[in-house]
């Protein structure tokens, strides 16, 4: 009898432990299967922001499984026929975005996980092939993460947190600046102190605060609690490039 994949993701935060996504440009198998020797917990899959569609996910999400990385899509609405069909295309996760109540919160959960906890439509998918019982394990591995990213949400955030079945509270720096009218000043004192906000908020419930880090903020931000990092791969390609060709006459 085939057995359901572990979610690599989501048993380490189980664990307590800290798990890393790739994030950027990730719209082809044979770049996610390329990027799956570099041993990332997961890596994001752009279909909010990028040019991934329903008929994509399959491969995808087939290329993550090849290395065990866990394939997170990132949606662009928090409806239940967008969400579930996500899963049952396989994959193993689902970020969505603008989720600034304790409702939408709901609504997410209810979309991600079969009876008895929501009402997940009652179908098979790809990564129940073969797998007996499949709709009563799929629970159990499927990863839902939320993008707290408006500054109702970080006002609303006590309340959104209370939510059970979600494995991650993601706060989004750009859009939260944004919804305080400094679009683009992610850096600004005000929005830095939201965000910090929003983690202390998400870590004293006893929840997984995500953030997108990078070279020179990971370590403050393991530090404030943070235990799954989102990390872009271009701008290291930036700086290898640049350092290669400042090398040349």
């Amino acid at each position: 009898m085939t057995e359901l994949r572990e979610n690599k993701t989501k048993k380490k935060l189980e664990r307590g432990e800290v798990a890393t996504m790739l994030m950027g440009g990730h719209n082809s198998p044979d770049m996610v299967d390329f990027l799956g020797q570099f041993g990332f917990d997961s890596i994001l899959i752009e279909g909010e922001h990028g040019p991934v569609d329903f008929g994509h996910i399959s491969d995808l999400s087939r290329a993550c499984d090849l290395w065990g990385m866990t394939s997170v899509v990132r949606v662009n609405l928090n409806l239940p026929g967008v969400i579930y069909r996500t899963f049952d295309l396989g994959a193993q996760g689902v970020m969505i975005p603008h989720v600034n109540t304790i409702e939408d919160a709901r609504a997410v959960v209810d979309a991600s996980k079969y009876g008895p906890i929501g009402h997940r439509g009652a179908a098979g998918g790809r990564q129940g092939y073969g797998v007996e019982d499949y709709v009563h394990k799929a629970n159990d591995e499927t990863l839902v993460t939320v993008l707290i990213e408006d500054i109702v949400a970080i006002n609303n955030l006590e309340e959104i947190v209370t939510v059970e079945h979600i494995d991650v509270f993601y706060v989004a720096p750009g859009d939260l600046a944004q919804s305080m009218n400094l679009t683009g000043q992610t850096s600004h004192p005000d929005v830095r102190a939201e965000v910090d906000r929003g983690i202390a908020t998400i870590v004293d419930a006893g929840k997984v605060a995500g953030m997108l880090v990078n070279d020179s903020t990971v370590d403050d931000y393991l530090r404030k609690g943070v235990r799954f990092v989102g990390i872009p791969w271009g701008p290291w390609l930036a700086s290898g490039a640049k350092t290669f060709l400042d090398r040349l006459p």
